[in-house]
């Protein structure tokens, strides 16, 4: 556990018990202030009083009195759409509000560093698409080079669950846009971003809210070394913000499919060969195709921007190559289910969006795609330059009729459920093909997250395989 630092004696409101607000109390508490919890749901109460914790309606008068800061959880929102009462209270209080990403940035280091050989290190990684299998990567490549390193925010654990780091340690944290727009401390050492694309609009009051969340991260810190994808004119906007001319290599711009040149550092994959690229020569060259846990242009982009990072911490090239050809990827992910009678089944649940949709399409050649749920805002429109990748759509969803008129061109066939989505495709699949899971559609409809969204598919091609 990391301790908060500096509350000793302070009352701090924590609302929302989910994994990081019951971390955040915790902490809280272990740095000597008194954790006044609340949730709406009494299951969470329950639990956050079984640990010794105070629960206390928030919404009652004088609740922020003599209160010296709200910590909220990642999915309660604080000013758009609207403030969540609490939230209001808090801010008509005068009472500031932050997270656990901001109370951990500020409580991270320790007296004992002094002794240290190497400070620890934190490398966070945000964006749209990709930023969980980049961080795994990360933190793969760090302990296969024999570092030490620890995985935690978005992905893996609560951030302040975790063991201080010791000497040359490193935290690699995953990082959300509902995690960078409210901390009050954001200091890495590293930081990445890997692409943008629209997504929790409402929650960010459009997409300029939405990018600004993710700038935080490389504007109120500044970082070291700032790892940013190119790709889009949000990320070329960035890199040229932190930059002080082409030649500063404070920044490492990163690009799937372009070239990039220049005397500043860089590094980009084209035509499935990754290339590291420094004061005008190339250092380094990874043939990515072979690479299994990484297919697709989308994950040559994140092993892009996981190898900037690594460098950016002296992990060597031969080193890095050798984790990538470890890495297995993660659940949800492009993920490889099996593989017989030379028909390939993935698991992309996570893709939840058109975008991260369009890049698992773009990964293979002849798909028999398993597609729909609860549509997000922009159509499918974006999805037309995969679409030729498709040989049949199988749709589900309380909506797949709906959806399945969205896939001009496609052949598509209305299944609904998952069951039969996946006898379908398994039936109709040739030697050559994937049988895809990239939903390109929330999970809600049907299932409580998009978790169980992929285990479901899992389940139904292993029993398929069996039977």
């Amino acid at each position: 556990m990391i301790p908060v630092q500096g509350v000793e004696g302070q009352r701090v409101a924590v609302l929302g018990l989910g994994r990081s607000g019951l971390s955040a109390a915790r902490a809280l508490r272990a740095g000597g202030a008194e954790a006044l919890c609340w949730d709406d749901n009494p299951e969470a109460r329950a639990r956050a009083e079984a640990e010794g914790l105070l629960c206390l309606d928030l919404l009652k008068p004088g609740a922020f009195e003599a209160v010296a800061a709200l910590v909220v959880s990642p999915g309660i929102p604080h000013l758009y759409p609207a403030p969540n009462p609490v939230v209001a209270a808090a801010q008509a209080a005068g009472v500031p509000v932050d997270n656990d990403i901001g109370l951990f940035f500020r409580s991270l280091g320790q007296a004992g560093w002094d002794e240290f050989d190497t400070p620890p290190r934190v490398v966070a990684i945000t964006g749209s698409n990709g930023k969980s299998t980049t961080s795994a990567l990360i933190h793969h490549i760090l302990a296969s080079s024999g570092r030490e390193s620890q995985l935690a925010g978005n992905i893996g654990r609560g951030v302040l669950d975790i063991e201080p780091p010791g000497d040359g340690g490193v935290v690699v944290l995953e990082l959300s846009s509902y995690q960078t727009e409210l901390a009050r401390s954001l200091t890495p050492d590293v930081a990445v971003f890997t692409n943008l694309s629209p997504d929790h609009l409402d929650r960010h009051g459009g997409l300029g809210g939405y990018f600004a969340a993710k700038r935080r991260l490389f504007a109120e810190g500044g970082p070291d070394r700032a790892v940013i994808g190119v790709d889009e004119a949000e990320g070329r906007f960035l890199a040229g913000q932190l930059a002080e001319g082409p030649g500063d290599d404070r920044v490492i711009r990163v690009s799937s499919g372009q070239k990039l040149a220049g005397p500043g550092w860089m590094v980009f994959a084209r035509k499935g060969f990754l290339t590291e690229w420094r004061k005008g020569r190339q250092v380094a060259a990874i043939d990515l195709r072979a690479v299994k846990g990484l297919p697709g242009a989308h994950n040559h982009q994140n092993a892009c921007a996981a190898y900037a990072a690594a460098r950016a911490l002296n992990v060597a090239p031969k080193a890095i190559e050798a984790a990538f050809h470890s890495f297995e990827g993660l659940p949800h992910r492009s993920q490889l289910v099996a593989e017989a009678a030379g028909v390939r089944y993935v698991n992309d649940s996570k893709a939840t969006n058109v975008d991260s949709a369009l890049k698992a399409l773009l990964a293979f050649d002849r798909i028999r795609w398993v597609c729909g749920g609860l549509q997000k805002e922009g159509g499918l429109g974006g999805l037309a330059e995969g679409l030729g990748h498709v040989a049949k759509a199988y749709v589900i969803g309380r909506e797949a009729a709906a959806f399945a008129v969205g896939l001009p061109g496609v052949e598509a066939e209305v299944c609904t459920t998952m069951e039969r989505a996946v006898a379908r495709a398994m039936a109709e699949a040739q030697p050559g093909e994937v049988v895809l899971l990239a939903p390109a559609a929330a999970s809600f409809d049907q299932y409580d997250n998009f978790e169980k969204r992929g285990e479901d598919f899992m389940a139904r091609v292993r029993a398929g395989l069996a039977g």
